[in-house]
């Protein structure tokens, strides 16, 4: 179980996809964070321009003047922001706050993928045990046909006998079919999870030993640690943040730019040369826009309730899967035990009716029920074990600490802060850390 889980870790598209997702969410903090930064700009201008100049009036001296010139214009431009409103203060708010709540977002897909693969290695293990145990029912039901027929021969029981054995036969193959294609979908998912065929799986172990101790406990540990929530009350902050970002609109900006220009050849007449140097301070006060920043703001604070209410969803949700997978998990040791008994009673019995049956105080019908029981038995008592391995894992997601830290895998963690830490100050180059 742990090697499928660590390879889960490392290679499932599903986590890597989210990972990628959480990258990009952190570029969101440098673009943020360039509203303080100032603002430059170049332009060059280069043309060819021919001037012809006719004294077309008679005053002066007659005659044309034609001049030929290559006009070029270079200029540079630099703005500072000095007061937005706060627009660009809380826009990076608003993306730090979207920033942890990928992290969530992430935390929540490796639980669940893990959750996955572990649900999809033990149905693999399990409908590989009821494919044997079909199997050897199959093998079984032909050994009591072949019984059933010498004894036909010899008179001791009828053709109806015979039949029932027959019939009981070929509900056992269809049983194997049943099995082997269950088995065979099992399969499937694990590849599609896990990303490989699986081959030679041992039995794994329920995690009971990092549950908390009682369901009050869980449901506690639940609330204050499933990504969920956590995820959903960084998403309010992203809300918070975006109410100030739109009230921004409604107060004074401040900016100074600076620009230097030089031109050559101006209006087309050689040599006649200029430039120019200005700085300029601009204040903006915001009067009325029409009422788009008005409905913006209250957009704004529609959505930030919104969020605040899915906080409360994600409790509730939280609690409610705790609850069940707990149940489901207290259910399933309880049926172990009593499958476990089950199957030692039923092999009793089947043992029991079988000598019975030699000295005619049962029927064959009887012989064919009891390995029917003794097989459902022994498949409820597989099912039951599946479960209480899988509702261990079920409650460790639930409470939100299915991790590969807390499963002691050996892989190598991934930490979304290298990422960020590495691009949250970056306002140069086109290439992402990995070299892409």
């Amino acid at each position: 179980m742990s090697g499928a889980l660590s390879r889960v870790y490392e290679t499932n598209p599903d986590i890597n996809q989210q990972r990628a997702a959480v990258r990009a969410t952190d570029e969101n903090v440098p673009a943020a964070k360039s509203g303080f930064l100032p603002k430059a700009s170049a332009d060059v201008t280069v043309g060819h321009q021919v001037t012809q100049v006719s004294n077309l009036f008679g005053q002066g001296a007659a005659g044309t003047a034609k001049y030929a010139a290559d006009p070029r214009t270079e200029s540079v431009s630099i703005t500072e922001n000095i007061f937005d409103g706060f627009k660009t203060t809380n826009n990076i708010s608003k993306a730090e706050s979207a920033v942890l709540a990928a992290r969530e977002q992430l935390r929540e897909t490796e639980l669940t993928t893990l959750l996955d693969a572990a649900t999809a290695y033990m149905d693999v293990l399990r409908d590989s045990a009821v494919l044997n145990l079909t199997i050897n029912n199959v093998k079984v039901l032909k050994l009591q046909l072949k019984q059933t027929r010498d004894r036909f021969e010899v008179g001791e029981v009828t053709r109806t006998d015979v039949a029932q054995a027959e019939s009981a036969l070929e509900s056992g193959k269809a049983d194997v079919a049943v099995a082997r294609s269950t088995l065979e979908t099992s399969v499937a998912k694990y590849r599609q999870v896990i990303g490989e065929n699986p081959r030679h799986l041992r039995p794994a172990q329920p995690i009971e030993r990092l549950l908390p101790r009682t369901l009050g406990l869980a449901i506690e540990t639940g609330l204050s640690e499933h990504p969920t929530i956590i995820g959903a009350l960084h998403e309010v902050d992203v809300a918070q943040s975006a109410v100030s970002v739109a009230e921004s609109a409604l107060l004074p900006t401040a900016s100074v730019s600076g620009q230097f220009q030089n031109m050559n050849d101006v209006n087309g007449f050689p040599h006649y040369n200029s430039w120019s140097a200005a700085v300029i301070g601009q204040i903006n006060i915001p009067i009325y826009q029409g009422g788009q920043e008005y409905a913006a703001v209250r957009q704004a604070k529609e959505i930030l309730g919104k969020d605040r209410l899915a906080v409360d969803t994600a409790r509730l949700a939280v609690r409610q899967n705790v609850s069940q997978t707990w149940g489901q998990l207290v259910a399933a040791r309880a049926a172990i035990v009593a499958y476990r008994a089950s199957v030692k009673a039923a092999k009793v019995a089947l043992e029991g009716v079988r000598e019975e049956a030699k000295v005619g105080q049962r029927t064959t019908l009887d012989v064919l029920n009891a390995q029917q029981a003794l097989l459902k038995a022994r498949v409820q008592l597989v099912q039951a074990q599946r479960d209480r391995v899988v509702y261990s894992y079920s409650v460790m997601a639930a409470i939100g600490e299915l991790s590969a830290h807390s499963l002691g895998l050996d892989v190598a963690a991934y930490n979304p802060s290298v990422h960020y830490n590495q691009e949250k100050n970056r306002f140069f180059g086109l290439d992402t850390p990995d070299g892409r």
